[in-house]
C-alpha cells in the first residue's frame, strides 16, 4: 500500500466515477483501476461496488475512506512543515474557475505564483459555482473564483472581486430597447436567455423572481456570456447579464438595469483554510492581481 493508491481511492470515492477520478489525478482510467485493484488485493476486500453506473463504496470502502484521507493529510503536513522551515513551498494546488469566466487576473496570479514557487503543481478546473463551492468545502478544491449571490458562502472565507447589478440586453428594434426603465414584470413578458442554475447570476435572478411570485420563461441557457449575447442579438430571447458583461456587446445590444433587482451578482474568490502555505501565497498573488499592490 502506498500514498498514490490512497490518493486514487479517495478520488474515485469522491467522484463516484473512475473516468472523472482519472482526470482529477492526471493518469489513465486503466491506471487508476489497476492501482485500486492492487489496493483491494492487499487489503483483502473490495472497496467499491462497480455493478451500477455510479461507483459506490462497499462497507469496507466506507470504513477505509476517512483513514485514507487522514493518511494523505498527514503526508501533506510533513511536506508543509519541512517547507515552512526551509522556505520552500511544494505540493499541489487545485484552483477552480466558474465556467465561461473571462476574468484574466486569475491567470496573472497563477503565473506569478508559479514563477515564485515552481515546485507546486497547479491544477485548474472549470465548473459551475455551486459545485466549486462544494469542492472548496470538501477540500478537493483549494481556491475558487465563483459567481455568487452571497458575499461570503457559509463556512468559507471570500474576497469579492466584482459586485454588479443585473441588466437586460436586447437588440435594436426590440420593444424593451427604447424603454427608460425595465422591471422584472416587463422582462418576463419575453422569453429569456441566461446562465444555468448553479451560477451566481442565475441565483440572483431566480430569487428576485421568487420574491415577486413571478415565473419567467427561460427559453435558452448558456454558461458563457458570449453565447448569451449572440443568442439575444439574433432575437431568440432577451439576455440577462451583469453590467460589465453586457458592456462588451454595446455594438449589438442595448442594456437596461433591471430596476427591481437590487441584489448584486458577485464574482468572488473563496477558500476554506489558509493552513497550507501554498494557499496563503496564492491568496497574496490573487489579491495583488485583482485589487492592485498593497499600499503598505
Amino acid at each position: 500500500m502506498d500514498l498514490r493508491q490512497l490518493e486514487y481511492f479517495v478520488a474515485v470515492a469522491e467522484e463516484q466515477n473512475f473516468t472523472r477520478a482519472a482526470e482529477r489525478v492526471h493518469i489513465s482510467q486503466s491506471g487508476v483501476s489497476a492501482q485500486i485493484r492492487q489496493l483491494e488485493r492487499e487489503l483483502g476486500a473490495e472497496l467499491f461496488d462497480r455493478s451500477a453506473r455510479t461507483v459506490t463504496l462497499t462497507v469496507a470502502g466506507k470504513a477505509a475512506l476517512e483513514h485514507a484521507r487522514e493518511a494523505l493529510a498527514a503526508a501533506g503536513a510533513v511536506g508543509q512543515a519541512v517547507g515552512e522551515v526551509t522556505g520552500l513551498i511544494r505540493g499541489r494546488l487545485t484552483v477552480g474557475m466558474v465556467t465561461g469566466c473571462t476574468i484574466t487576473p486569475l491567470f496573472e496570479a497563477l503565473s506569478a505564483f508559479h514563477q515564485a514557487h515552481p515546485r507546486v503543481e497547479i491544477s485548474l478546473i472549470e465548473d459551475n459555482s455551486d459545485r466549486l463551492v462544494d469542492g472548496v468545502r470538501a477540500g478537493t478544491v483549494d481556491l475558487a473564483l465563483i459567481g455568487t449571490a452571497t458575499a461570503t458562502p457559509e463556512g468559507l472565507d471570500a474576497l469579492t472581486i466584482i459586485s454588479e447589478r443585473l441588466v437586460v440586453a436586447v437588440p435594436a428594434g426590440h420593444p424593451l430597447a427604447k424603454r427608460r426603465r425595465v422591471t422584472l414584470r416587463d422582462l418576463i413578458a419575453h422569453p429569456i436567455v441566461c446562465m444555468p442554475p448553479g451560477t451566481g447570476l442565475r441565483t440572483v435572478f431566480d430569487r428576485a423572481c421568487a420574491a415577486q411570485n413571478l415565473q419567467p420563461v427561460i427559453a435558452l441557457q448558456a454558461s458563457a456570456a458570449d453565447a448569451i449575447a449572440d443568442l439575444a442579438a439574433r432575437g431568440l430571447a432577451v439576455a440577462v447579464l451583469s453590467d460589465s458583461m453586457a458592456a462588451r456587446y454595446r455594438d449589438r445590444l442595448t442594456a437596461h438595469t433591471i430596476e427591481d433587482i437590487a441584489t448584486p451578482a458577485l464574482l468572488a474568490l473563496v477558500w476554506k483554510s489558509t493552513h497550507s502555505p501554498a494557499v496563503r501565497e496564492l491568496l497574496v498573488h490573487s489579491r495583488r492581481a485583482f485589487t492592485g499592490p498593497d499600499p503598505t
